[in-house]
């Protein structure tokens, strides 16, 4: 069982920055995609991006690309979502995910809450 522990969030003000972290328990199969979701009060969850083991295939939603980058160090099990850029409609709680293929994900993290002031 991999288990996902989410760090970095917190409160900013608008076109300010946060990174994120996305630690694994433990390097496997199972965490060969790894990414980031978020849900706002009222919304569904929604992806923001996800990352292959290698790094050769990153994807972003169309409302974080340019502001968000997503890289992972694998020798830390571990996976950074640098955000930049923030803006209100950033306020969400942001979720680790991990899976073997790309757009299924088997484990999820306890979400880690992201504010972003106006």
């Amino acid at each position: 069982q991999v288990q996902l522990v989410e760090s970095g969030g917190g409160l900013v003000q608008a076109g300010g920055s946060l990174r994120l972290s996305c630690a694994a328990s433990e390097r496997t199969f199972s965490t060969n995609v790894m990414g980031w979701f978020r849900q706002a009060p009222g919304k569904e969850r929604e992806f923001v991006a996800a990352i292959n083991w290698s790094g050769g295939r990153i994807d972003y939603a169309d409302s974080v690309k340019g502001r968000f980058t997503l890289s992972r160090d694998n020798a830390k099990n571990t996976v950074y979502l640098q955000m930049n850029s923030l803006k209100p409609g950033d306020t969400a709680v942001y979720f680790c995910a991990a899976g073997i293929v790309w757009s299924s994900y088997k484990y999820w993290g306890q979400g880690t809450q992201v504010t972003v002031s106006s």
